[in-house]
This record gives C-alpha cells, structure tokens and sequence, in this order.
C-alpha cells in the first residue's frame, strides 16, 4: 500500500523490450536501500524491483500495464514519481493508495496561479471512475485534492514544493498522465451500480 506522497524522482537509465514485456533500469537517491522483489510505486504504479545492479535497478512492465498506463511512452532520460511501500509504523500523510492505475487521462491545460499552478485533466468515462471536489485523486503517483471535478474532467492544485520535487514540473498541455480513482468511490460507486 502506498499514501501518494512522492519520496523521490527516479530516471530512466535504459529499456529493454522482451516479447511483449518493457524492462525498464532506472536510478534513483535510494537505489542501494532496495531489494529484489520489492514494491515500488513509479508514477502511482506498482512494480516489482527483479534486479539491481551497478547503481541502478530493474522492473518489468507486462502488456496490461503498458495498455493501460503512461509507461508506454517513457524513454531514457525520462523522470518518474517514486515512492516505496508505507512502512506499518509510518504515518499515513496522504490517501489509501494501491499502485494499481484505473487509467490514463490528458493534461489539457496548465495555469501559473503566481505562487501555485492548476492543472486541468480529461478521462475517459466510460469506465464508470468519478471524481468529486475536495476527493482524493492521485496523478501520477502524487496523492492530489480535486478542486473542480466535471463529468471526464477535473482539476487539481499544485504547491511549489510539489511542483520542484515531482514530475509535475515537467508535465505539458497535451501530456497523458496515470489515474488511481479513490478506493472508497470506487466501491461505493459498483455497490450504488449493483443496487439500481
């Protein structure tokens, strides 16, 4: 389980592409506090650390998770949202986080608020996934408060500190980001779903 409370940026070092699988080496501040079969959230999905070697270490992403995420478009140099597995002591500083991504939608817009920015997002519906203002989202991996939330669209606030040490800061109108729905709504909505 994860809180969406980015720990550090990682890089993409190398790809390397297997049948249908991507593994991707990256490096990272804490490379040499991993071990093999570790959880780590990159970009606020779940993979599994399978090597490590010379300052850098290795996940794999299978076809389900390149068909439904952003790691499709990832190349060497590309930075990404890390964060590690909550410890059971830790403190619980965001949201209930899986690491399993609902889906992608698109940065459409960016606005610099002169001290914050908001970024504005559009998503596919038809999964049935919804936003509400003042939920919790997570984009990529960074556990957000929805400002405005519409029908396939919302929005979110960004403070310096989350701008300078997140991925935000180099996201573009345009750009497809990773979506994990709030776990509680997403409940909720199959249960209401089911009843009617």
């Amino acid at each position: 389980m994860f809180t969406g409370i980015v720990e550090a940026l990682g890089r993409i070092e190398k790809t390397e592409k297997e049948q249908h699988n991507v593994h991707y080496w990256l490096s990272c501040p804490f490379t040499n506090e991993l071990k093999i079969d570790q959880s780590l959230a990159h970009n606020g999905v779940c993979l599994t650390v399978v090597e490590i070697k010379d300052g850098q270490y290795k996940v794999t992403a299978i076809q389900e998770t390149l068909d439904r995420t952003n790691l499709k478009s990832w190349t060497v140099g590309s930075l990404v949202n890390l964060e590690r597995c909550m410890p059971a002591h830790g403190r619980f500083d965001g949201h209930i986080v899986q690491g399993h991504v609902d889906q992608t939608a698109v940065c459409t817009n960016i606005e610099d608020q002169q001290g914050s920015w908001k970024y504005y997002f559009e998503y596919d519906a038809a999964s049935g996934q919804v936003t509400v203002e003042k939920g919790s989202i997570c984009v990529n991996g960074t556990s957000l408060t929805v400002v405005d939330s519409g029908d396939t669209t919302f929005s979110v606030c960004i403070i310096p500190y989350t701008y300078e040490n997140t991925v935000f800061k180099t996201l573009k109108q345009g750009d497809e980001v990773n979506l994990e729905f709030d776990i509680l709504g997403k409940y909720i909505a199959k249960m209401m779903k089911a009843k009617l």
